[in-house]
């Protein structure tokens, strides 16, 4: 087996990957603490063609050296949005027919395995990493999208909660 060289990959440039057909699906960050945990969710939505990141609370935004520095350049492709506060995120989401979906350990969660979306267009909210995602965000969802876990810990961190969703809603959706 030889290693792909980087002219073998056939990235999309940034203007190409903006007029890319994406998945319908936007990542909202919910009071995310790291800014390196901002930007490897930007560089997972990159990878999978999503179409948008809603930036909320004190997630901070682009411009930023600690974003860039895991984001590696997807700051500037993937669109974003910042909003102060969460609900009103979701609130605009809703009006454009998108279904919510948190990711979270709740009561009736649905593997991500076993998740299938319903609806045209679908927003996943990831929580801070410590706190997760804010109780009054969690009742207006419509659904909780929970990764099964089985060691001593009860919780990922949270880009690495974002990369294993977002594959398994784009394997869905692609």
């Amino acid at each position: 087996m030889r290693k792909l060289k980087i002219t073998e990959l056939k990235r999309l440039e940034i203007t190409e990957f903006k007029e890319a057909n994406k998945i319908p699906l936007t990542v909202v960050l919910d009071n995310v603490r790291s800014l390196h945990n901002v930007g490897s969710v930007f560089r997972t939505c990159d990878a999978f063609l999503v179409e948008q990141i809603f930036l909320c609370g004190i997630t901070s935004t682009p411009p930023s050296a600690e974003i860039h520095k895991t984001a590696l350049g997807a700051e500037d492709s993937v669109s974003w949005k910042y909003y102060q506060n969460t609900l009103d995120a979701i609130n605009d989401l809703k009006e454009k027919g998108y279904g919510i979906a948190a990711a979270e350990q709740a009561e009736n969660s649905i593997n991500p395995a076993k998740f299938n979306p319903t609806c045209n267009k679908l927003a996943v909210i990831f929580g801070n990493e410590v706190k997760g995602i804010a109780q009054p965000v969690m009742d207006v969802c419509d659904t909780c999208i929970e990764i099964p876990q089985y060691g001593t810990k009860h919780s990922l961190n949270v880009s690495v909660s974002a990369g294993i969703i977002i594959w398994e809603i784009y394997q869905k959706l692609h």
